[in-house]
């Protein structure tokens, strides 16, 4: 059964292109005279203008992975920020610590940790799975690179620019 949809019957003026044509040169010029009186919002003009003053409080960057205060590794290689990501962005190979290490309770720490970021999205869901608050998504919008392989960031490059975080840490507490 074909479905039929009625066009609506159009006014007289309404088929002409004259109207439409005059209403939106009315739009061009408004905004004309106000951009001419210095009233109006210009464009941004981006390598000398940057967004970096004006970003809301809960933008959602680039991620990257961060340290404690002593300089250690936050991430367990526990995966979960591996498994949730939805295209597949971070690959993490985990490996164990060795029993005579000071932290050897804490058993796992990542050999490999990589995150492309041309497949990167920025929806934070990384972020919210960690349990041990060791990756972060930075406020930073301009990630560039001049090949594929310099868009995928390894653990020393997330290191690098994600820093050092405070706080409690689970994997170094003494009482876990």
């Amino acid at each position: 059964m074909a479905i039929v949809v009625k066009r609506p019957k159009l006014k007289w003026w309404e088929h002409l292109y004259l109207p439409a044509l005059f209403g939106g040169m009315r739009i061009t010029l408004a905004h004309f005279i106000k951009n001419f009186r210095g009233k109006g919002d210009h464009a941004m003009q981006y390598p000398e203008e940057r967004w970096d003053d004006h970003l809301p409080e809960y933008y959602r960057g680039a991620p990257a992975l961060v340290t404690d205060v002593q300089n250690r590794e936050r991430c367990v290689a526990c995966q979960l920020c591996e498994f949730i990501c939805p295209p597949r962005a971070i690959t993490i190979i985990p490996e164990e610590i060795p029993s005579d290490d000071k932290w050897a309770k804490v058993e796992k720490r990542p050999k490999k940790f990589e995150i492309d970021m041309i497949r990167c999205i920025y929806c934070g869901l990384c972020e919210e799975v960690c349990p041990e608050q060791a990756i972060y998504l930075r406020q930073d919008y301009s990630i560039t690179g001049e090949s594929r392989e310099e868009m995928v960031h390894d653990k020393k490059r997330l290191y690098e620019i994600g820093g050092v975080r405070d706080g409690l840490v689970n994997k170094w507490n003494d009482l876990k």
